[in-house]
């Protein structure tokens, strides 16, 4: 199943993708929403490499999820690779210059059945496809709106 969305962030392509790859605020945020993450990997810069396990409650069940920066092209992509029990999952985030001012971020998720459970419960999500793409582009449009945030609180500090 694929998921993409397109957003246009008011900030430089550089200040985006600095604020992107700021990894300890992003756990930080995650945190907060009640995952808990455990950082796996010893990288002190951002790089190919960096992990992450995640445990977090879905429709009642605690799920484990564990994130992998496989690629990272600075300033215009960043491709994470994720794997829980019941799917596999890849996740590229592309940022676009529009302007020396003016960033599109291009994001979209594949996600991929390993088991009869999990491609059953693909196959329910593609009925309900509409409300699911809505979705992600409001999340998406939540994540660039805080990009945006971030960017003008640095400015001005």
């Amino acid at each position: 199943m694929h998921f993409a969305s397109k957003q246009d962030i008011e900030a430089p392509i550089e200040a985006v993708f600095q604020i992107l790859t700021d990894f300890e605020a992003w756990e930080r945020t995650i945190m907060r929403r009640g995952v808990q993450v455990d950082r796996k990997d010893k990288l002190r810069q951002p790089g190919a490499g960096m992990r992450w396990a995640a445990k977090f409650d879905y429709r009642g069940k605690s799920r484990d999820l564990e994130v992998e920066l496989v690629q990272i092209d600075a300033p215009t992509l960043l491709r994470f690779a994720g794997v829980s029990q019941a799917l596999e999952g890849a996740i590229s985030i592309e940022l676009l210059e529009l302007g020396a001012k003016r960033t599109r971020m291009q994001t979209s998720v594949d996600l991929t059945p390993r088991s009869l459970t999990a491609r059953l419960f693909l196959q329910s999500l593609r009925l309900a496809r509409a409300k699911l793409d809505r979705k992600f582009d409001q999340r998406i449009a939540l994540v660039a709106a805080d990009v945006e945030m971030r960017y003008r609180s640095q400015r001005r500090a």
